[in-house]
């Protein structure tokens, strides 16, 4: 660890906090993720996702085993990196997770480019979120219409 760490200003976020290992090098800041198991950039986005990750696992006890991140899919012919996957035991998609930076509001666009997402993936549940604001919705397949839920997922069965 450098003592440089002291100096990054990352942002509070509407997520529980954790104590993420954190590095410098290269003259940039580095945040170990777990999942993969390798350090990645700490860009406001990861910061988001990594929060994300460790809400999922240690306070909702999703299964580990059952979250992908940044998993490309195939959107008009172009490659499209989701954020975050979490799958059902049965491995059906089950709920999609589109992280922003804290400074990138919530709109509509943002929203429809979750949904060209689930449109691949057809979860049942879409989450968008920038760290500060979380926008969470669930899909009835026969109206194929979101509707804003209030309380979050159950870990999928």
């Amino acid at each position: 660890m450098d003592s440089n760490l002291d100096q990054v200003q990352l942002p509070h976020l509407n997520l529980p906090q954790f104590d993420p290992q954190l590095l410098q090098k290269e003259g940039k800041f580095w945040v170990f993720d777990s999942l993969r198991k390798k350090h990645l950039v700490l860009t406001p986005e990861e910061w988001v996702r990594q929060h994300w990750v460790n809400f999922l696992i240690t306070q909702l006890n999703f299964p580990k085993g059952l979250l992908a991140l940044e998993k490309g899919l195939m959107y008009n012919k172009l490659l499209k990196r989701t954020d975050v996957v979490v799958w059902d035991k049965s491995g059906k998609p089950y709920l999609l997770i589109e992280c922003k930076a804290p400074k990138v509001k919530l709109t509509q666009k943002t929203i429809e480019q979750a949904c060209m997402y689930h449109k691949e993936l057809k979860t049942p549940f879409l989450l968008i979120s920038n760290g500060l604001q979380h926008i969470c919705l669930s899909f009835d397949v026969l109206s194929e219409k979101f509707t804003q839920v209030n309380n979050f997922p159950e870990p999928p069965v």
